[in-house]
C-alpha cells in the first residue's frame, strides 16, 4: 500500500519554513540552471530532520561521530598508557644500571658520596633521557639531584621494598612534579643493601608522546567522519527521493488517511498499471462495479465489465465525467494519467453513481425554485398598504411559475377595510394569467360560491382544497356550469383552492389554475401554494387593517374641517383638502368672518401623522374659532396658539404609542374690505402667494417667526396693500416639499404654476394641483384661494365727532339720511337709537377723539372709536338707577355687538341684518 501511494496517491509534505524552502521532490526535476539550488535545497530539507530521511541521515551521523570519537580517545588512551609502561622500563634499566656501575658502593661507603655521585648521576641523567637520577642512603637521604639545594633532603617515594633487596616502580608527586620513578637496591658484594638509586620521567614528559601523536589522530579521525557523513548522504538522499520527503508520522497518518479515505469514499477508486491490469480497487469501485474478489492484479478486459467501460479504463486516456451504463447505474468516468508529474506509468479513475445524483438534483432544483418564490413573495408581496394591489402582486408573482391563472377573490368588507361576514358574498379583486381571453370570472365580477365547490369547501373549512382534475369534478361544475364547461374546453383542468386566512378571520379565497402546463397539481405543490398564500394573507390583513385605521383618520379629519364656507362679501374663496396615502396628517384651514366685514384666512399644520395628529388639529381649529372672537391681532392670536401647543400634551400619556405634539405651523391673515388692507403673521410655516390683478406673482415678505410650542420669540405683523381682484394663496408644506427637491425648488414651480392659473379660485386651485399634486402625496396638502373683493365709497359712511354731548343729534341726522339714501328707512330708528346710546358712552366715557363709521354689507354694521382702551360690559341696571342701561338697550337691537381694540383705542360695534 505504501508502495502505491508513494507512486499515485502521494501528498505534499510540509515545507520548511523560509521563502527559499520547496518539496524534497522538486530536486530530483530537471530544471534550466538550477541543478546547484536543487541539490542544496534537497540536502538543507534532508539535514532538518523532519523527513525519514534527515533522521537516518542524523542517527548516522551521530553514530559515526560517536564511533570516531571512541576511536580517537582508545588511541589517546592507548598511547598513554604504552608511554607510562615505557617509562617505567626505561627508569627501572636506568636505575638498576647506575646501581651496578663500578664505585658506587665504595663511592657510597666514602667520607662524600655527593662529591662523587652527584657529578655521574647527572652525566646518567643527560645520556639516558630521564629527568632525574637521584642516589640515597638507606635512610632515603639524596646524595645526588638535578637540583642540587634538595641534595641532602628526604627522598620522596617508597622505599621499604628497595631496603628488603626489591625494585620498585610507582607515580609520585615528588619534588619536580608528577613522576614515574623506580627504586634500585644498590648491594655490597656481601648482598647487604647499602644504599638507594632512584631514576624517573615526569608526568607531562610521559604524555609528550600521545600529544605529539594526537593531531595526527585528528586527522585520521575527521577524515574517517568527513567519509562516513559523504556516505550517509548519499544514503539518505536516495531515501529521501524513495519516501519523498515525508516523516514517520506524517508516512503513518497518511497510510491511515489513504487507506481510510480510499475505502470510505462515496467515489469509486481504481489504478491500472501500464499494461492495463488493475493495481487497486477501493470499496466503492468494487461495489458500483461489482468486481470479482480477486480483481487486483488482472487485466480489467477480463474483470467482466461492459466493453466500452474496460476499454477506456485498459486505454488509460484521459476522460471527464464520461457516462457509461454498467448494469443498471449510469458511471461519471473520470480518468488522468499518472505519471503527468514525474510518477509511475499508468493512469487512476474515479467513478461516481450518477444515477441517484440526477434524480436529486432534480428535485433539488425544484426544491429551489420553490423557496426562490417564497423568498420572492416575502419581498415582492406587500410592498404597498393596498389590499387590491396586495392581492394583484400575489397573482403576478405566481403567474407563470407556479401557475397559468390565479384569482384573488376577497369578502367586500375586507376591501373597506372590516372584518369579514360569511354570509356575504366576495369580489374578484385580482386575476393574473398568462393570458387574458380566459373564461373565468373577471376582476369586480360579486361571486357566491356554491358549498359543493372547492372555493365554498375552502372557505367553510379554512383549509385548502386540490382538485387534480376539473373534468371530473361535479362539485367545482355545480358552480357554474356553462361557464365551467367553457372553462375546461379552454383547457384549464387543474386546480388549487387556498383560504386565505389571518388568524381566526378568513378574509377570502385564493384559487390557482393550471391549463398550459401539462402536470395537474399535487400534494407537494399543494403545500407550496397553501404556505404561499400564508405570506399573501398576512400583507392582505396588514393592508386591511391599514384601510381601517386610514379610513377612521380621514373621518376624523374631515368631520374636523370645514364643511362649507361661512357666508361673506369680502372674498371668493376656493379650497382644497388631500389627505397623504402613508397617513393622515394634521392639515388644517378655516374661513372666519370677523367684525366689521372683515374676514380671516388661518392654514396650519401639526407635526405627525395619524389619528393624534388630526385630533391636536381639531383642538388647534377649535381654540382659533375661540381666539377669533377676541378679535385679535394676528400677532396677538399667535401668541396664544403657542401658548397653548406648548401646554397641549403635558397631562396627556404617551404609552399608548402615540408621540406628543413636537409642534404645529399656523398662518394667520384679516383681510378688511373697506381699507383693502391684509394683516398677515405666520408662525414657521410657508408664505403667502400674491396674484396681482395684472397676473404678476409674488412671495410677500412676512416674517416666518418660530413654529408654535416653541415659545420664547415674539411674532410680527406684516400689512399688505391688495388691490381688488388679488389672489391671496394660502397653502401646507405638502404642496411645495418633498424628499427630491429643496422647498425653493418647490416654491418656484409654485410661482410657474400660478402664473399660468385661469382668473377664479376655482381655476386657480385647480390648476396649482394639475402642476404639483404628486402620484402619493406623503404629507397633507391643504390649498386656499381667495379673490378680494372692497366696499366702495358708497356703501360705507364716516363722521368725527366732537367731543360734545349735543353733536348726538347731528350724528342721528346725518345717519338717517345715509339710510335713506340706501332705501333702509326701516332701519333708521334703531340706529338712531344705537348710535345715541354708544357716541353718548364715548364722548362720556372714552376720551377726546370719536369717530363714527357705517358699513353696508350683508347686514348694517355701525362703529364707534374712541381712544380709551377701557372695554365696556353688559349689566343690568336696578330700578332705582339713573343709568347703566345703554349697552342693554344695543344688545336687545342689534343682531351682534362688540368691542374689539386698536393701536389708538377701541371700537364697538354692532350689526343689524337686513330687512
Amino acid at each position: 500500500m505504501v508502495r502505491l501511494m508513494g507512486r499515485s496517491g502521494e501528498r505534499s509534505p510540509r515545507r520548511p519554513s523560509g521563502s527559499h524552502a520547496r518539496h524534497p521532490r522538486d530536486a530530483d526535476r530537471p530544471r534550466r540552471g538550477a541543478g546547484a539550488v536543487r541539490h542544496a535545497s534537497a540536502l538543507r530539507w534532508a539535514l532538518s530532520g523532519r523527513s525519514v530521511a534527515g533522521q537516518v541521515f542524523v542517527m548516522n551521523v551521530v553514530i559515526v561521530l560517536l564511533l570516531v570519537v571512541a576511536a580517537a580517545v582508545a588511541l589517546v588512551l592507548q598511547v598513554r598508557h604504552d608511554s607510562t609502561v615505557e617509562a617505567r622500563n626505561r627508569s627501572v634499566a636506568v636505575a638498576a644500571t647506575f646501581a651496578d656501575s663500578p664505585g658506587i658502593v665504595e663511592a657510597l661507603r666514602g667520607s662524600d658520596p655527593s662529591a662523587v655521585l652527584q657529578p655521574r648521576a647527572e652525566a646518567a641523567r643527560e645520556a639516558t633521557g630521564v629527568d632525574f637520577v637521584v642516589v640515597t642512603d638507606t635512610r632515603g637521604v639524596r646524595y645526588t639531584h638535578p637540583k642540587p639545594d634538595r641534595i641532602g633532603r628526604q627522598f620522596v617515594g617508597n622505599i621499604g621494598p628497595a631496603l628488603a633487596g626489591k625494585t620498585v616502580t610507582e607515580e609520585v608527586d615528588g619534588t619536580i612534579g608528577q613522576l614515574v620513578q623506580a627504586i634500585v637496591p644498590v648491594k655490597a658484594p656481601d648482598g647487604t643493601v647499602v644504599g638507594l638509586v632512584s631514576a624517573g620521567i615526569t608526568t607531562e614528559n610521559v604524555g609528550g608522546a600521545a600529544e605529539r601523536q594526537l593531531p595526527l589522530v585528528l586527522i585520521v579521525a575527521g577524515v574517517g567522519l568527513a567519509l562516513a557523513t559523504a556516505g550517509t548522504a548519499l544514503v539518505a538522499r536516495r531515501l529521501l527521493r524513495q519516501t519523498h520527503g515525508l516523516g514517520p508520522h506524517e508516512m503513518t497518518r497518511m497510510y491511515e488517511h489513504h487507506d481510510a479515505v480510499l475505502h470510505s469514499v462515496r467515489e469509486g477508486v481504481l489504478i491500472t498499471g501500464p499494461d492495463g491490469r488493475l493495481l487497486l480497487a477501493n470499496d466503492e469501485a468494487q461495489r458500483l462495479l461489482d468486481l470479482p474478489a480477486d480483481a487486483e492484479g488482472r487485466p480489467v478486459t477480463g474483470l467482466g465489465l461492459p466493453d466500452d467501460t474496460a476499454e477506456l479504463l485498459a486505454s488509460g486516456r484521459v476522460a471527464t465525467d464520461e457516462v457509461h451504463l454498467v448494469k443498471d447505474r449510469l458511471l461519471a468516468v473520470n480518468q488522468r494519467p499518472t505519471d503527468v508529474r514525474g510518477g509511475p506509468a499508468g493512469s487512476v479513475a474515479t467513478l461516481r453513481d450518477s444515477t441517484e445524483l440526477r434524480a436529486l438534483s432534480g428535485r433539488a432544483e425544484t426544491a429551489r425554485e420553490r423557496l426562490d418564490m417564497l423568498y420572492s413573495a416575502g419581498v415582492g408581496i406587500g410592498t404597498s398598504l393596498d389590499v387590491t394591489r396586495t392581492a394583484e402582486e400575489l397573482a403576478e408573482l405566481a403567474v407563470p411559475r407556479f401557475a397559468d391563472y390565479v384569482s384573488v377573490d376577497l369578502f367586500d368588507a375586507v376591501l373597506a377595510g372590516g372584518q369579514p361576514q360569511e354570509a356575504t358574498p366576495l369580489r374578484r379583486c385580482a386575476l393574473g394569467g398568462i393570458s387574458e381571453d380566459v373564461p373565468l370570472y373577471p376582476v369586480g365580477r360579486q361571486i357566491r360560491f356554491v358549498s359543493s365547490s372547492p372555493q365554498g369547501r375552502a372557505l367553510e373549512t379554512a383549509r385548502p382544497q386540490l382538485t387534480p382534475r376539473l373534468a371530473d369534478a361535479p362539485g367545482w361544475q355545480a358552480q357554474d356550469l356553462e361557464r365551467s364547461a367553457q372553462v375546461v374546453e379552454y383547457g384549464v383542468h387543474s386546480l388549487v383552492a387556498v383560504p386565505l386566512r389571518a388568524g381566526a378571520l378568513v378574509l377570502g379565497v385564493v384559487c390557482f389554475w393550471r391549463s398550459r402546463q401539462p402536470d395537474a397539481f399535487d400534494e407537494d405543490e399543494l403545500a407550496l401554494a397553501e404556505e404561499l398564500v400564508a405570506r399573501a394573507a398576512i400583507s392582505i390583513d396588514n393592508a386591511r387593517r391599514y384601510t381601517r385605521e386610514h379610513s377612521m383618520a380621514v373621518t376624523l379629519q374631515r368631520s374636523l374641517l370645514p364643511r362649507r364656507m361661512p357666508d361673506q362679501n369680502a372674498l371668493d374663496v376656493a379650497y382644497r383638502y388631500l389627505p397623504a396615502q402613508a397617513g393622515v396628517g394634521g392639515d388644517w384651514f378655516d374661513v372666519l368672518p370677523l367684525s366689521g366685514a372683515r374676514v380671516a384666512l388661518v392654514v396650519g399644520d401639526v407635526v405627525g401623522h395619524g389619528l393624534h395628529a388630526a385630533a391636536t388639529m381639531g383642538r388647534l381649529r377649535t381654540a382659533v374659532h375661540n381666539f377669533t372672537a377676541l378679535d385679535l391681532p394676528p400677532d396677538e392670536l399667535l401668541g396664544l396658539l403657542d401658548e397653548l401647543v406648548g401646554r397641549i400634551d403635558q397631562d396627556e400619556p404617551t404609552d399608548d404609542g402615540t408621540a406628543p405634539v413636537t409642534g404645529a405651523t399656523c398662518l394667520y391673515a384679516i383681510y378688511d374690505p373697506a381699507s383693502g388692507t391684509c394683516a398677515v403673521a405666520r408662525a414657521g410655516h410657508p408664505p403667502p402667494a400674491l396674484i396681482r390683478p395684472d397676473a404678476g406673482v409674488e412671495f410677500p415678505e412676512v416674517p416666518a417667526g418660530p413654529p408654535l410650542g416653541l415659545g420664547g420669540l415674539p411674532f410680527e405683523t406684516t400689512e399688505l396693500e391688495l388691490a381688488e381682484g388679488s389672489r391671496l394663496v394660502l397653502y401646507t408644506d405638502g404642496l411645495v416639499e418633498d424628499r427630491q427637491h429643496d422647498i425653493d425648488v418647490g416654491l418656484e414651480q409654485l410661482r410657474r404654476a400660478l402664473e399660468t392659473a385661469g382668473e377664479t379660485p376655482e381655476e386657480t386651485c385647480r390648476t396649482v394641483l394639475d402642476a404639483r399634486l404628486p402620484d402619493r402625496p406623503g404629507d397633507d396638502i391643504a390649498l386656499l384661494v381667495a379673490r378680494t373683493r372692497m366696499l366702495g365709497p358708497g356703501r360705507v359712511a364716516d363722521w368725527e365727532v366732537p367731543n360734545d354731548p349735543a353733536a348726538v343729534g347731528e350724528v342721528r341726522s346725518q345717519v338717517t339720511e345715509r339710510l335713506a339714501e340706501w332705501g333702509l328707512d326701516e332701519l333708521a330708528f334703531t340706529t338712531e337709537l344705537i348710535l345715541s346710546e354708544l357716541v353718548t358712552n364715548a364722548i362720556r366715557y372714552g376720551g377726546e377723539t370719536v369717530h363714527v363709521r357705517v358699513l353696508l354689507d350683508r347686514s348694517l354694521i355701525c362703529e364707534v372709536f374712541d381712544s380709551s382702551s377701557t372695554s365696556p360690559h353688559l349689566r343690568y341696571a336696578a330700578m332705582t338707577d339713573e343709568g347703566g342701561r345703554g349697552l342693554f338697550l344695543v344688545a336687545q337691537l342689534a343682531e351682534r355687538w362688540g368691542t374689539r381694540y386698536t393701536p389708538g383705542g377701541k371700537i364697538i360695534w354692532a350689526e343689524q341684518p337686513m330687512p
